[in-house]
């Protein structure tokens, strides 16, 4: 995969992929791996988050904590689903949300934190909603790829060198299952919101030492609890076409697909799932000749797929962050 910009350039390509790396890192250990200044590092930076919609936050792992994690389709009445999706990007518990289907579908993901959250969406709200009319729920079971591992890991850009000189430094995996205490909710808090807060500002929020701080945060992402991700616009890279995929598969070839779709350069997330599909992906392609191309040709030739439902994206209205950063 080569990136084609008019804006962004190789090193451009370069710094975001050391940050899903490692999306805490200081310009100065990105600019010494790279080999340039930890000035250009940070101008770069900044650029990014100008005019290429990027931004480093921190995010619960469903999958870590045992949590639910739904995908969702709602076929909607069409000058509808631009205010039913906004409404839903500005929940804390959502991701993902666009557009598909010529404007008449709101395609979004939702990761309830409690029972509760799941009842009161899927069994209240949603179905209450007069302009919604249908909802098929998806609800995730295993995650083939995405989440902590970045799509731009795919470009091969940074060499295996830089990538080890880059990843955190963690110990070992705390004992027992991933989890998250009350007590750290003013820390997600500001990571939420800026994923590369400062040690300083993270003291501050929660009132404990710099040096608590640092352990609990360690043990987070060393757990799998917390991961830090970033978002950014894949127009930038010249892949500004994007669409969700359902698949179904046989039971016996759900996995085998499932893993051969995390080994196309083209899939930035795939999941099975439980719901009137088995596999739920995400597909980035640069055109829509290019969409054609991967349907028909490296998901086409998988064995085991029994049927395949396109639905490319008009309009990506959250990723990580609402609102989505301007173009």
């Amino acid at each position: 995969m080569q990136m084609e910009s008019d804006t962004f350039d190789e090193l451009d390509l370069r710094v975001l992929d050391a940050l899903e790396v490692n999306g805490r890192a200081s310009f100065s250990r990105i600019g010494a791996v790279l080999g340039v200044s930890d000035q250009t590092v940070a101008r770069r930076y900044r650029r990014l988050c100008a005019e290429g919609g990027l931004r480093v936050v921190g995010v619960r792992d469903p999958a870590a904590l045992g949590q639910d994690h739904w995908t969702l389709r709602l076929r909607c009445v069409p000058d509808s689903a631009l205010a039913i999706a906004d409404a839903l990007a500005k929940r804390p518990d959502t991701n993902w949300i666009g557009l598909a289907a010529g404007g008449t579908e709101v395609v979004f993901g939702t990761r309830p934190r409690s029972p509760g959250d799941r009842d009161d969406l899927l069994l209240g709200k949603l179905p209450r909603t007069p302009r919604v009319l249908e909802i098929h729920a998806h609800q995730i079971l295993h995650r083939f790829y995405g989440g902590p591992s970045g799509w731009l890991r795919k470009f091969g850009v940074l060499g295996d060198d830089q990538v080890a000189a880059l990843r955190p430094e963690s110990g070992p995996r705390p004992a027992g299952p991933a989890r998250i205490d009350p007590e750290d909710e003013p820390l997600l808090d500001v990571l939420e919101r800026d994923g590369r807060a400062g040690y300083p500002e993270l003291q501050r929020a929660t009132g404990r030492s710099e040096s608590a701080v640092k352990r609990r945060l360690a043990a987070l992402l060393a757990s799998g609890a917390v991961y830090i991700d970033v978002e950014y616009h894949s127009e930038i890279l010249g892949y500004p076409t994007a669409a969700v995929l359902w698949l179904t598969t046989s039971p016996a070839a759900l996995h085998r697909v499932g893993e051969a779709l995390a080994a196309h350069d083209e899939i930035a997330h795939a999941a099975a799932t439980a719901g009137p599909s088995n596999i739920v992906a995400t597909a980035v392609v640069r055109s829509t000749a290019d969409l054609y191309a991967y349907l028909s040709g490296p998901l086409g030739r998988l064995e085991g797929v029994r049927h395949v439902e396109a639905s490319p994206f008009l309009r990506r209205v959250k990723q990580l962050t609402y609102p989505r950063p301007a173009r």
